[in-house]
């Protein structure tokens, strides 16, 4: 039940239908006692910064989850940022300070990562590819370098968005390969697919299936539906892969501690999620 003393947490992006978050916080919320709430706001790119600077003056607002379109344009508009997000080069959380300044965090990486290590999915010196270099696709590839893999590919239709991730890859990590301009998955041990590509069912694979190897993981950040035709592809080759929602679970609690509502595993997370497809 929301009250004049709950507490709001905005959930900004734009479409808002296929968000998964809401249902995974407000039963956690309800079930702890907890008296917040994450509400989905539907906010178009044009006006996002006005809508940003409004939400900075809503009082009871703790803060934000910030998803597609506005990871990457979040990074400018926050007063205050991580370094986690200052190396991926987007932004997936915000918390109101008292004063009303933003501070930015990224989180989409840790929960990619943190799926693929409860799969027990060996990353030291492994060989990457990720395809899809916006927000997502950033944080993914900054945490799996800080993870320690050995070779990161990177594609993005946007050929300066790749380059740009890989100049700031090798920067803080110079003992990484990375190379850019191809999303050929062979000879990769992970493949990830961080592009919008699969969200509906026409869209088409956004990768060459018959290129991928039996051998390789195959993981996903669309959370539309749980297996996108590129997971049924890769499944059907016997490839390990990770759902879209693997991540989210995993990431959830270090959003709680960010927002200061203490923590949760993912598996309790799980247990009491309402997630429907």
């Amino acid at each position: 039940m929301i009250s004049g003393k709950t507490t709001l947490i905005a959930h900004l992006g734009y479409p808002t239908e296929a968000f998964k978050a809401p249902m995974i916080y407000n039963p956690w919320f309800e079930q702890q006692g907890i008296d917040a709430v994450v509400m989905p706001m539907g906010v178009q790119v044009d006006d996002y910064p006005a809508m940003l600077a409004a939400l900075s003056r809503v009082t009871n607002l703790k803060g934000a989850l910030v998803t597609m379109p506005h990871k990457v344009s979040t990074l400018a508009l926050a007063d205050e940022l991580t370094p986690t997000a200052r190396i991926a080069g987007a932004c997936n959380a915000l918390l109101k300070l008292p004063d009303g300044r933003w501070l930015g965090d990224q989180f989409d990486g840790e929960g990619f990562v943190r799926g693929l290590l409860r799969k027990g999915r060996p990353l030291k010196g492994v060989r990457v590819l990720v395809t899809g270099c916006g927000g997502v696709g950033s944080a993914i590839a900054a945490s799996l370098a800080a993870a320690g893999v050995g070779h990161i590919s990177l594609f993005d239709r946007l050929a300066s968005s790749a380059e740009g991730l890989g100049s700031r890859l090798q920067q803080h990590y110079p003992q990484l390969t990375v190379r850019t301009g191809s999303d050929d998955p062979a000879d990769h041990d992970i493949v990830v697919n961080a592009t919008p590509m699969g969200m509906n069912d026409t869209d088409p694979l956004p990768l060459d299936i018959d290129r991928i190897a039996p051998s390789t993981l195959v993981g996903e950040v669309v959370m539309k539906t749980e297996h996108t035709p590129l997971l049924k592809a890769a499944l059907a080759k016997g490839c390990e892969v990770q759902v879209g929602t693997d991540m989210l679970f995993e990431m959830i609690p270090a959003y709680l501690e960010f927002f200061g509502f203490g923590t949760a595993s993912a598996d309790e997370l799980r247990a009491v999620s309402q997630i429907r497809y």
